[in-house]
């Protein structure tokens, strides 16, 4: 009863409020139906006029003509938006099938001219999205691509590494090869214009080559800017190529099982007794407990120290259980090159993987898998690009303490640099040594053998995996220069030395220390006297 009775109370409420609704929207909708007529008022015949009949159906006629022009105008609106519409839809199905899956333009062979249009769209489409016509907001300073620049002898650039120069010429053959062909596509542009082609041209050659920029968008191509000699001496040609990358492409899909792959370590030795204890602390937690699949060979020059290593040898091989180990004592002066040859010619069992190593190198477990799968026999060698560390008391002289070997690790601009210069840690299998013929055994000292097997390599078919790794560390250590190596090995020795000391910053730091000291000093006097 209650319930009815207050329906029937709200009842009338309701109707109102629906009666006031319908009045807004009526209000509303003539509101917004009402077409614009002109700036003119409309003005309204006069009560006493004779032709007061007559001017109400002109009224009527004109108000007619207005709503017929705005239904046109709103057909006329709705007819393009329709059609702007399906043309989207064309261009979306356009792209879509202009620009199919990387895979598909590889794959599908049965519509050879399709798979060629397709991968020219791809291609086109590169231009598009790299920064050739327009500029990209980029978040930071950082993000920027720089440009190189090169003429027809030198190139320019900025990431020079240790091995390259500010300016040198294309030492490489793929970039030299790169340089040669964009020079001469634009001579050949010049030399075709593709307007007034009745028109007398002057003949241009690569001596008109003034000077080019270039850059790489690494997933999208190298934009190349040429510039060449005009018609005056103010006047001048500009060419702009883009050579765009392809789409990415599979070329393997392989399970590479690396259970039963040995690695043969191999340590050339004279002295050292100490880096070789700690040498085999880091051998015995990263190749022993940790990977489990490795060898052990330790050829070792001359009797001082022996004894020592031998001990310490023994006693790694007793308290972690390991047998896989071979020593080799030579009764001769060292040579790095000559105690790898004997190292890896003396092992009698299968095909196995040697690393040639130092006994001041570190390693990790995840750097013996990367051995192992970056050679292949008769295939692939691996020339690691290792992390050399600097002076442990020029980084860390401003701390209390200097901290372990492992909380230095760090790959840091201020900890270290890569050692690209450096060609003696490498991993391949010992058929393709035996076959490459090995070291020269002329080489005496320090350095030189490495790079001659290097050179090998390189001259041969084997395919040279040369790459910086996380995993494979340069240990710091005084280095001597002997008196006994040739100029040239001397003057490579002192090079390295220098390298190994600091970073240049670091090293301003100790150059500068004086003045350094002495501005300090004054500071302290001049706050005192405040």
């Amino acid at each position: 009863m209650m319930l009815r009775r207050g329906f029937i109370l709200f009842l009338p409420r309701l109707v109102g409020l629906l009666v006031v609704a319908c009045c807004l929207v009526s209000i509303v909708y003539m509101l917004a139906c009402t077409p614009k007529g002109d700036n003119q008022q409309l003005v309204l015949p006069r009560v006493h006029s004779p032709t007061v009949k007559e001017g109400y159906e002109a009224i009527l006629q004109e108000r007619e003509e207005q709503y017929r022009n705005y239904i046109i105008s709103l057909k006329k609106q709705i007819a393009q938006l329709k059609a702007e519409l399906q043309g989207r839809n064309e261009q979306l199905k356009n792209v879509q099938n202009q620009y199919p899956e990387p895979l598909d333009i590889r794959l599908d062979h049965s519509n050879p001219e399709k798979v060629q249009a397709n991968l020219l769209a791809f291609l086109r489409s590169q231009i598009d999205k790299a920064e050739v016509h327009s500029g990209v907001k980029l978040s930071t300073e950082y993000a920027a691509v720089p440009f190189e620049s090169f003429t027809l002898q030198k190139v320019y650039q900025l990431e020079t590494g240790l091995t390259r120069h500010p300016e040198e010429k294309p030492v490489r053959k793929d970039k030299r090869d790169e340089l040669i062909e964009v020079i001469e596509l634009a001579v050949g542009s010049l030399n075709n214009p593709e307007r007034d082609s009745n028109a007398k041209h002057r003949v241009y050659a690569a001596s008109d080559f003034v000077e080019g920029i270039y850059r790489t968008e690494k997933d999208k191509g190298t934009l190349y800017e040429l510039t060449f000699k005009g018609d005056t001496k103010h006047r001048f040609k500009k060419i702009v190529l883009f050579r765009p990358f392809g789409p990415v492409m599979k070329v393997k899909n392989e399970d590479v099982n690396m259970a039963d792959t040995l690695i043969n370590v191999i340590v050339p030795l004279a002295k050292r007794a100490s880096k070789f204890r700690q040498f085999m602390q880091n051998f015995r937690e990263m190749g022993i407990q940790q990977d489990g699949r490795i060898h052990l060979t330790v050829v070792y020059f001359g009797k001082e120290q022996m004894n020592e290593v031998r001990a310490i040898l023994e006693n790694t091989s007793k308290s972690a259980n390991f047998k896989n180990f071979t020593f080799i004592q030579l009764n001769e002066e060292f040579s790095r090159g000559k105690g790898l040859d004997i190292g890896a010619r003396f092992w009698k069992g299968s095909n196995v993987v040697l690393f040639f190593c130092d006994v001041d190198i570190y390693f990790t477990a995840e750097f013996l898998n990367s051995c192992r799968l970056n050679t292949q026999p008769g295939k692939k060698v691996f020339y690691p690009v290792l992390f050399s560390q600097y002076n442990p008391s020029i980084i860390y002289g401003h701390h209390d303490s200097i901290p372990s070997l492992e909380q230095q690790l760090i790959i840091k601009k201020e900890t270290g640099f890569w050692r690209d210069f450096g060609f003696g840690m490498t991993c391949q299998y010992r058929s393709d040594f035996i076959n490459i013929g090995g070291f020269d055994l002329d080489i005496k000292g320090w350095g030189g053998e490495d790079v001659h097997l290097y050179r090998k390599y390189l001259h041969s078919n084997l395919i040279v995996i040369r790459t910086p790794v996380r995993g494979l560390f340069h240990l710091w250590h005084e280095k001597q220069c002997l008196d006994e190596l040739t100029p040239e090995q001397y003057k490579m020795c002192m090079q390295s030395k220098a390298m190994n000391e600091g970073s240049h910053g670091q090293l301003g730091m100790l150059v500068f220390k004086q003045e350094i000291e002495t501005h300090l000093h004054r500071q302290k006097l001049s706050n005192k006297k405040t």
